[in-house]
């Protein structure tokens, strides 16, 4: 267990989830996670691969997106239902239900100003959502959620949802995390670096064949 000092002096590449689940969760036996500089190739005779991206954000730099016909709000505890469906339009390999994404409001990490819907004016419509967490103890912004309906993707709504929560956050959080699978279809790694995610970090979580 690294200490929450090496940790913030180096997020990414220290561990390959935030510090606080690091304390709360233990590897399985048939489970392997290694850092790119420490992978190679013969892990493949035994283990099956996934590569996750981590990436950093100081806060200093925080791009404003104005959108047209769109307004973002908080979401409450009466919004949950909104936010699973909103996940599950979003992906076609991901389904989440009430119970897990309530799950989220239990943790010691739930900040409830890091809930986020946005909404079409003209229709009333909820057409994409992020949710985040805050970890007081390492002072760290920890993106977890964030999907736009496929039928209103490429207007920037993916990229204002990040900047709110990171404009949030910005005089209160160290500095924002964020990970994500390098194999999707969305692309997710493109749309945080382009809202000043920076890194190099990747991580392999290897599962025994």
């Amino acid at each position: 267990m690294i200490s929450l000092s090496e940790y913030k002096k180096n997020p990414c590449g220290m561990l390959s989830i935030p510090y606080w689940k690091s304390k709360r969760i233990s590897i399985p036996d048939n489970m392997k996670i290694i850092h790119g500089n420490e992978f190679n190739k013969t892990y493949l005779e035994k283990y099956t691969d996934e590569e996750y991206f981590r990436l950093y954000h100081t806060l200093e730099k925080i791009d404003h997106i104005h959108l047209e016909n769109f307004k973002i709000i908080t979401g409450g505890l009466n919004h949950i239902d909104t936010f699973v469906s909103i996940i599950n339009e979003s992906y076609s390999g991901i389904k989440v239900d009430d119970s897990q994404i309530r799950g989220y409001t239990k943790t010691p990490v739930y900040y409830a100003d890091l809930w986020i819907l946005v909404e079409e004016e003209s229709t009333g419509k909820f057409i994409g959502s992020g949710i985040a967490d805050y970890d007081t103890e390492a002072h760290e912004l920890i993106l977890e959620w964030i999907q736009v309906l496929p039928g209103y993707r490429g207007y920037r709504i993916g990229q204002a949802i990040v900047s709110e929560m990171l404009q949030r956050m910005q005089d209160i959080a160290a500095f924002a995390t964020v990970s994500g699978k390098i194999e999707n279809k969305t692309n997710p790694e493109a749309l945080y670096r382009r809202c000043g995610f920076v890194g190099n970090d990747v991580w392999h979580i290897l599962r025994e064949k």
